[in-house]
């Protein structure tokens, strides 16, 4: 399972990759929008910086919901590095656009994915990920869960290319779920990716054997 962290925090993106568990980042209008970033000028170099630091895709949204500003955008967007994904949203404008990027061979990402027909439009249309949102689907009593393992079928079924890129991921537990069902792909916060790393018979245990080391070399 790829690992993407789920921000515009440059801090938090260097402290992930410092790990080396990093693959990639996602960001949208409402991330950039948290670490005060506005104005296309600006936020073209903050898209910059992310990539300057990470190896991986990087998902960059365009905020148009007609095929000609989508393109447009994602035009530009492809000039800051070839390490740019365009995150195109799942409207019937955003499928038409997914589909001529694809053939020019350009990496999209499908966001706000919340059913299986909406994957599977995107997945016929060649898009590179589709994202679905796990974490609000839960808000709204429905199974986050449940949605990446019907796409998952789905997908397997026609052996798609696209990849399951889970996101709106809360905590652990639904990156475990979520890597058990196989999505290829999550993006999550920072926080619940080093909560991986936490077990409480871990510390227990450390602490244990840093006693007896210090207790065997008095």
């Amino acid at each position: 399972m790829k690992f993407f962290i789920d921000t515009a925090n440059l801090i938090e993106i260097k402290e992930a990759q410092s790990l080396g568990i990093l693959d990639g980042v996602t960001t949208n209008p409402s991330l950039m929008a948290k670490e005060g970033i506005s104005g296309k000028k600006n936020i073209f170099n903050h898209y910059k910086s992310i990539c300057d630091i990470v190896d991986g895709d990087v998902s960059a949204e365009v905020i148009s919901t007609n095929f000609n500003g989508m393109i447009e955008e994602a035009e530009q967007l492809c000039k800051i590095d070839d390490k740019i994904v365009i995150k195109i949203p799942m409207i019937l404008e955003g499928i038409k656009a997914i589909k001529y990027l694809t053939k020019k061979k350009i990496k999209t990402n499908c966001t706000l994915i919340f059913s299986c027909g909406q994957a599977l439009l995107a997945a016929k249309a060649g898009a590179t990920y589709v994202s679905p949102f796990i974490g609000r689907l839960d808000d709204v009593s429905t199974s986050g869960l449940k949605l990446i393992e019907e796409i998952r079928e789905v997908f397997n079924n026609y052996s798609f290319q696209t990849q399951i890129l889970a996101a709106s991921v809360r905590h652990t537990m639904h990156i475990i779920e979520c890597a058990k069902m196989g999505a290829e792909v999550m993006t999550a916060p920072l926080s619940a990716i080093k909560n991986l790393a936490n077990h409480p018979l871990t510390d227990l245990g450390l602490a244990k054997f840093l006693d007896d080391h210090k207790k065997s070399n008095k």
